[in-house]
């Protein structure tokens, strides 16, 4: 039975991230994708991810693949972690807005994996969502 709920559940969330449904956006405005992506800023050997390293990402990662424009935003970071136990740690938010295509789907996939490798991180929150924009 708990495996039945999990591959039901699992199947629902595999669905729901292959389809975004199409917006109908007020005259004046496009559909996007807004993505949320989540760093923290704590890295495995104690330090952590410093301003110079942190915009040296930005230049060399994301900012090439959306030089079209960017937002990040100071955070802090608190989840609770398989042992039960509180963990909180300094962190970045950045937020893009894009088309939705493949070649952008690829972008993001590849800022998330960059920053796992240079600083040594277990995962990237990703939150995906459609949005409409206007300027």
């Amino acid at each position: 039975m708990r495996k039945r709920i999990l591959i039901v559940c699992l199947a629902s969330t595999l669905a729901a991230c292959r389809t975004m449904t199409p917006l109908s956006c007020a005259p004046g405005a496009q559909a996007l994708i807004e993505d949320r992506l989540f760093f923290g800023l704590s890295r495995p050997d104690g330090g952590t991810v410093d301003d110079a390293q942190w915009q040296a990402f930005l230049g060399d990662e994301v900012t090439p693949r959306f030089p079209q424009g960017l937002t990040v935003v100071e955070a802090s970071g608190q989840w609770r972690s398989a042992d039960g136990s509180l963990g909180r740690e300094p962190s970045r938010l950045l937020i893009l807005a894009h088309a939705d295509d493949a070649a952008n789907e690829a972008a993001v996939v590849a800022i998330t994996q960059a920053y796992k490798r240079r600083f040594a991180q277990e995962a990237v929150l990703r939150l995906k969502q459609a949005a409409c924009a206007s300027f």
